[in-house]
């Protein structure tokens, strides 16, 4: 990767336009093969940016696939997976300063000067760390189901509900096993297109990688620095968390000074099942970006609170 502060190298391509997923931007990044970031367009050309940085063990898709077109009622809106994620850089090991690096490039090499910066579960540290090391690009922080630091019983359980199995599919067992842990995961998912969908997002994993972020996760701790956050920040609470606890989401938010709460009734996956996610991370983000002067016209946020 090149250094913090450094644009990725070119803008090597764009390709077909989905109403889903926009443009496809293609960023070489050299060494590493090409970094592809999904473009969303907003409701103006001046419309403010965010950047949804995703969960351990899924993709852009999978964690934000119900908020691309509400999000773009008023933001211009992008996305990418992280490395050995989905379609992400294939490296050959995982840290999370490194994917913040990624974020801030791609926004520089896009030509987005300034943006704010939302990330779910894994994407919080990656957000956060984006902030830290490029303090010029972000102009506010959404974080949403995450926490300062994560126990690593935790991480376990989500590593194995994102990614079953994720010790032995570390090219420790052969392809057909492990295409076949895939298929007996995907049984449990009730709804045909959705299992579909996850099949599709989840076969472009690398197991090896994604087990370097697991472990990446639990050694992250941002205590001594989380206090320093300067821009307009608000942390989205998914109240019945039993992966990342909610009185670890409420100590991260009472961390960061002016920081608003907006609270989810759901589980750690409400991202895709509660249909109140989306609104309240629209809401989440007007509320960061209204504080940070990104919107050219007042926008009414709502009530913090539950969505």
């Amino acid at each position: 990767m090149e250094p913090p502060g450094r644009p990725l190298s070119s803008l090597a391509a764009v390709s077909a336009r989905s109403p889903s997923t926009g443009l496809d931007h293609l960023l070489d990044v050299p060494g590493h093969g090409r970094l592809r970031v999904r473009d969303i367009a907003g409701p103006h050309a001046g419309a403010p940016a965010v950047l949804l940085l995703h969960g351990l063990g899924a993709t852009a898709r999978l964690n934000w696939g119900g908020c691309f077109r509400p999000l773009s009622s008023h933001f211009r809106v992008l996305s990418l997976d992280h490395r050995g994620h989905g379609s992400g850089l294939r490296t050959r090991r995982f840290r999370l300063e490194e994917c913040a690096d990624d974020a801030a490039a791609a926004m520089a090499a896009l030509g987005v000067e300034r943006f704010v910066s939302v990330g779910y579960s894994m994407g919080g540290p990656i957000a956060a760390l984006t902030w830290r090391r490029h303090p010029d690009q972000v102009a506010g922080l959404v974080l949403c189901a995450t926490a300062r630091h994560f126990v690593p019983r935790h991480v376990a359980r989500l590593a194995r509900a994102t990614l079953p199995a994720a010790a032995v599919a570390a090219r420790l067992v052969p392809d057909a096993v492990r295409r076949r842990m895939l298929q007996r995961m995907l049984l449990r998912i009730e709804h045909p297109e959705l299992r579909e969908r996850v099949h599709d997002e989840l076969r472009g994993h690398v197991p090896a990688t994604v087990i370097q972020a697991a472990n990446a996760l639990t050694r992250f701790a941002s205590h001594d620095w989380i206090g320093s956050v300067d821009v307009p920040t608000a942390v989205v609470v998914t109240t019945r968390d039993d992966l990342v606890p909610v009185v670890r989401q409420r100590k991260l938010a009472a961390s960061i000074p002016g920081a608003e709460v907006f609270e989810v009734d759901g589980d750690h996956d409400a991202c895709m099942r509660e249909r109140s996610f989306a609104p309240t991370l629209v809401r989440a983000c007007l509320s960061a970006a209204r504080r940070a002067g990104l919107l050219q016209t007042p926008a009414r946020t709502g009530t913090a609170g539950r969505g």
